[in-house]
């Protein structure tokens, strides 16, 4: 495989490039494999979106926020780099805004469906539509549940609408992906590989013959994804369900280019997921050493993020501490109890044992 840039070191992994593209351009990974890349407008500040070859036109992964920024440098790019060829085909990695934002509008724009698995097809019009409990007055009374009060629950407030801002219309059909599908882009076969725990059916895609994972956010170089427990699934295992999933990409060869939705290329699978794998079980010891009285999930907080939190990465920091949580409840090392109120607390047990160790 011909490689467009010369990797770099750094720690145990290696890196392809030292820069992004710049806003509206693209840069080629190997031939046929274009990489872009779209602002977001939050801490994590970017997206990275794949172009492939595909025949005579173009197949798209993931689309960005829709955000007028964004559309104008869709429309930069489809008129400057990929011009010449038309866009055949959207694959869509899973339903979060930065990854389908746009995808009505590219569909509407080149007459497609997005290519995804089914529940995140699914999930993203119940979040839209603000059904099976996705809508904000769930979301408070559990978090309320979880120890939540006061002026951080009024923060929730400003949040009810922040799918549909970067969502701002779904396709009305898609066409399903599942596990283990290979999908011919080209001369090329990309085989979906699905994983859990992110996100309720999150697509990646490899090419044996390229060695390249598009991996979506199922693995990032220098920050661990999200894992979070929602109302809607309230005792959901999605800690567990991402450590096994992590499982699916141990197999890859050492050697993989791995092109994550944030951050830069790398190389360094196997001591990517040991990385990932330390930083749970660090987090998940941590719980259970302080669990020794029984705790809610908002007075735990500080254990897992020992920096301010803002509004908004406030949701994601409570839903991932439940995910440990539960984690631990569902293994017999903590137990949850009921305190006043309806409130939830977590305690030790006292033979607890975390099992599935290795998961």
């Amino acid at each position: 495989m011909r490689l467009a840039s010369q990797p770099t070191q750094g720690g145990s992994l290696e890196y392809l490039f030292s820069e992004a593209p710049a806003p509206g351009s693209v840069k080629e990974i190997v031939p046929g494999v274009l990489w872009l890349r779209m602002p977001l407008p939050f801490a994590l500040d970017h997206i990275n979106l794949w172009a492939l070859a595909d025949g005579d036109g173009w197949t798209l992964v993931d689309c960005g926020l829709a955000t007028d920024t964004t559309r104008e440098l869709w429309s930069q790019i489809l008129t400057g780099p990929l011009h010449g060829r038309a866009v055949k085909r959207l694959i869509v990695t899973h339903c979060h805004p930065d990854h389908i934002g746009l995808a009505a509008w590219l569909c509407e724009k080149f007459q497609l469906q997005p290519w995804m698995t089914k529940s995140e097809y699914l999930h993203a019009h119940a979040v839209y539509h603000r059904i099976a409990g996705t809508d904000h007055a769930t979301l408070r009374g559990w978090f309320e549940r979880h120890g939540l009060d006061g002026s951080l629950l009024d923060a929730l407030a400003a949040r009810e609408d922040h799918y549909r801002r970067g969502v701002p219309a779904l396709p009305g059909t898609f066409r399903r992906i599942r596990h283990g599908e290979q999908l011919p882009v080209g001369d090329r076969a990309w085989r979906v590989i699905v994983g859990h725990g992110h996100s309720p059916e999150h697509a990646a895609l490899y090419c044996e013959k390229l060695g390249v994972l598009i991996a979506g956010d199922m693995l990032l170089p220098r920050i661990s994804t999200n894992v979070s427990v929602w109302p809607t699934e309230p005792d959901g295992d999605p800690v567990g369900e991402f450590l096994a999933s992590l499982a699916l990409f141990d197999e890859l060869p050492a050697d993989t280019w791995v092109l994550p939705s944030h951050g830069v290329p790398f190389s360094g699978v196997a001591p990517r997921i040991a990385e990932l794998r330390r930083h749970h079980h660090e987090r998940l010891d941590r719980l259970v050493e302080v669990c020794g009285r029984p705790c809610t999930a908002a007075e735990l907080l500080p254990e897992l993020f020992n920096r301010k939190l803002d509004d908004y990465h406030l949701i994601f920091a409570m839903g991932e501490t439940v995910a440990h949580l539960n984690y631990l409840m569902h293994r017999g090392a903590l137990e949850r109890v009921s305190a006043a109120g309806g409130v939830h607390q977590f305690v030790r047990r006292t033979k607890g044992v975390i099992e599935g160790r290795s998961a």
